[in-house]
């Protein structure tokens, strides 16, 4: 009965059919492509960067990897069978600066700087994060709090949706975390200035939170067939 249960837990049983770890590897892909693609544009066309222009380039990529993450998560909403894809964009719209209202006030609560000169920085920085933290859940969750309240409450996680929500979102704010020890060193190294190198976690985290949702989902399937067999 366990071992039944255990493969009936690596995959999430939709109205539209299952989410798969090959859609999962495809759809990290894709957002990672997405993310990768910003950056690029951001170097080679606007020629600005991180360091010397940190609010434009963070727009530039929060408005490039936002209608991915959209887009892509809206086809794995849990309620198929009530709201429309339409709809499941909409709630990832709505749900973008909500979650950049937490972000905000977050990193703000644990110390990053308040002022004119930051808020550009924080706004677009808070946006970013809200796309690799608080949308995807919007785009599949809507205002379903159990689901919310088991995947990051209580970090329960059953199916694959949940790790590829959980663990990519869990790594960005960990990231995040270890991205801000740096900026009270007096190095006095332009990297070090709010929210640089507390981007440059962040974007490592999630990447680290997607591989690690792939792989950890690929050895729970690979288990459950050797068990099968």
């Amino acid at each position: 009965m366990k071992d039944k249960k255990k493969g009936h837990n690596t995959k999430v049983s939709t109205s539209g059919g299952v989410l798969s770890p090959s859609k999962l590897l495809l759809s990290h892909l894709i957002c990672g492509i997405g993310l990768a693609s910003s950056f690029w544009l951001a170097i080679n066309v606007y020629s600005i960067n991180l360091i010397d222009n940190p609010a434009e380039t963070l727009r530039l990529v929060w408005l490039i990897e936002v209608p991915v993450v959209i887009l892509i998560y809206s086809l794995f909403r849990k309620d198929k069978n009530q709201s429309s894809y339409l709809k499941a964009v909409a709630r990832g719209l709505l749900g973008l600066p909500i979650g950049a209202i937490i972000n905000a006030l977050g990193a703000i609560a644990l110390g990053a700087p308040i002022g004119t000169h930051y808020f550009q920085r924080t706004l677009n920085w808070s946006l970013l994060m809200s796309a690799f933290t608080f949308v995807p859940a919007a785009c599949v969750y809507g205002s379903s709090w159990a689901d919310w309240q088991q995947t990051f409450v209580h970090t329960k996680l059953i199916g694959i949706m949940d790790y590829m929500i959980c663990l990519p979102a869990h790594g960005a704010v960990i990231g995040a975390w270890f991205g801000a020890w740096p900026m009270p060193l007096d190095w006095e190294r332009t990297w070090q200035e709010w929210p640089i190198c507390v981007t440059y976690g962040a974007i490592f985290g999630y990447l680290v939170g997607m591989l690690g949702s792939i792989c950890f989902v690929g050895f729970c399937v690979s288990r459950q067939h050797k068990k099968g067999d």
